[in-house]
């Protein structure tokens, strides 16, 4: 199982300490009492594997096609709405936005990827509360990060926005690309740890296809979320 670099604190962090319980727990077995201390290392072992696995980096394949917007993130679509009289709304023009909300839970790989070509114009941080992810204030009012870019997909350029929202248990969004980085379709750009929502922005409008529904389980980089008609 691949792990990603955004979790090394995380990962190796208490893979060192299972490594010093797990070795105090064989000690057990054979010195003293070996139930106990099988029961322990077990116990220890599952232990780090289950917290090893929120950081786990699966290969997904992208999808060629240059038409699209894959997903930002593995989950559950939670929301879509037009959104005419937001902040976000001032990156589009003031023209009408459809947003299209991301619910990730706790069992979910918790890598966000770039939906198309893109390249990074803006970075925007909120500070804000915890509500639970699945919480329609979550979108408002809890911490966020949003990077505002110049995207490409087929032969359209236009504004796309993703935003990393903290829920209640993720209360750590690493985001580490700055404005003028280009992505790829598909390109991991950071992670919200332990579960969260993602949210992703773009026109709205006939030419821009929604592919899914609220209720849908989507895959990062690999989804389709939308497909660009008359490119």
């Amino acid at each position: 199982m691949k792990l990603t670099h955004y979790g090394m604190r995380e990962w190796l962090g208490s893979g060192i300490v299972f490594l010093v319980l797990l070795a105090g727990s064989v000690l057990i077995a054979v010195y003293a009492e070996p139930h106990a201390g099988i029961t322990l290392s077990i116990i220890f072992v599952v232990a780090w594997l289950a917290l090893a696995a929120f950081f786990r980096d699966p290969v997904r394949r992208i999808p060629p096609e240059d038409n699209i917007l894959v997903s930002p993130a593995d989950g559950h679509i939670k929301d879509i709405e037009i959104i005419s009289n937001s902040e976000e709304n001032r990156y589009f023009d003031g023209k009408n936005v459809i947003r299209v909300g991301i619910f990730l839970s706790v069992f979910d790989v918790h890598l966000n990827r770039a939906p198309c070509r893109m390249k990074v114009k803006e970075k925007i941080y909120r500070k804000g509360r915890y509500h639970d992810a699945r919480n329609a204030l979550a979108s408002t009012e809890n911490e966020a990060m949003a990077i505002v870019c110049d995207a490409e997909a087929g032969k359209k350029k236009f504004t796309l926005i993703v935003r990393q929202i903290s829920g209640a248990i993720a209360k750590r969004i690493v985001c580490p690309v700055e404005p003028g980085v280009s992505l790829d379709k598909g390109e991991r750009y950071g992670m919200i740890k332990f579960g969260s929502r993602t949210e992703l922005f773009f026109p709205a409008g006939s030419d821009f296809e929604l592919k899914v529904k609220i209720g849908d389980r989507v895959i990062a980089g690999t989804s389709v979320i939308t497909e660009i008609k008359g490119s």
